[in-house]
C-alpha cells in the first residue's frame, strides 16, 4: 500500500509535488533554510562523552559520521541517557550502541515540500550535500557530507518569518 501512498512516493523520490494547492513555500529549496553547521560525532566517542558534548553545546541530537564521511545514524541525548540509566549500555560504550540507523536524508536542492512530507513521519531529516572527491590515483567518487539537521521547528520558523505578504 505504501507504493500507492503519494506521501511515501514523494519522500522516497518516486513522485514530485502532487499536492494540488501547494503553499507558497512548497517549491523553495532546502538550502534557503540557512541551517547552521551541525555538530557530528565519530563512532568511537563514548556514551558519556556524547552526553557531555550534547549538553555542553545545547544539542538534542547529532549525526554519527565515520571518518570516511559515511553517515552511520543519529544519536539523541534522551535515548543515550535512557539506555545508560536502564543498564542497556555502559557510559564507556561507543555511541554506536545507541545510534539510530533509521533516518531520512534530504539534499540542499530538494524542495521544502519534500521536506514537509518527510517531517510528517520523522522528527528530523539529515541534510546532505554530495561532493566529488579524488584519491591519490586521481580516481573520483561522490561523497555525502552532512550539511545540517532539520526539524519541523526549522521549517515552521522559516515559513512564519518569511510568510508571503
Amino acid at each position: 500500500s505504501k507504493f500507492v501512498n503519494d506521501k511515501w512516493m514523494i519522500k522516497n523520490g518516486f513522485l514530485n509535488d502532487v499536492q494540488e494547492h501547494k503553499p507558497w513555500w512548497w517549491n523553495i529549496k532546502v538550502q534557503k533554510l540557512n541551517l547552521s553547521a551541525p555538530l557530528t560525532l565519530l563512532p568511537e566517542v563514548s556514551c558519556q562523552k556524547a552526553i557531555e558534548i550534547l549538553q555542553e553545546k545545547g544539542y538534542d541530537q547529532a549525526p554519527v559520521v565515520a571518518e570516511s564521511g559515511l553517515i552511520l545514524g543519529m544519536v539523541t541525548l534522551s535515548n543515550t541517557l535512557t539506555s545508560v540509566l536502564a543498564g542497556n549500555v555502559e557510559f564507556s560504550d561507543p555511541v554506536t550502541k545507541v545510534t539510530y540507523d533509521q533516518f531520512s536524508k534530504i539534499g540542499l536542492e530538494d524542495s521544502l515540500g519534500k521536506l514537509s512530507c518527510i517531517l510528517e513521519n520523522d522528527h528530523f531529516a539529515i541534510v546532505v550535500h554530495k561532493q566529488m572527491q579524488f584519491d591519490g590515483n586521481g580516481s573520483s567518487f561522490m561523497k555525502q557530507m552532512v550539511f545540517g539537521v532539520v526539524t519541523a521547528m526549522d521549517l515552521l520558523t522559516f515559513v512564519s518569518r518569511n510568510k508571503k505578504k
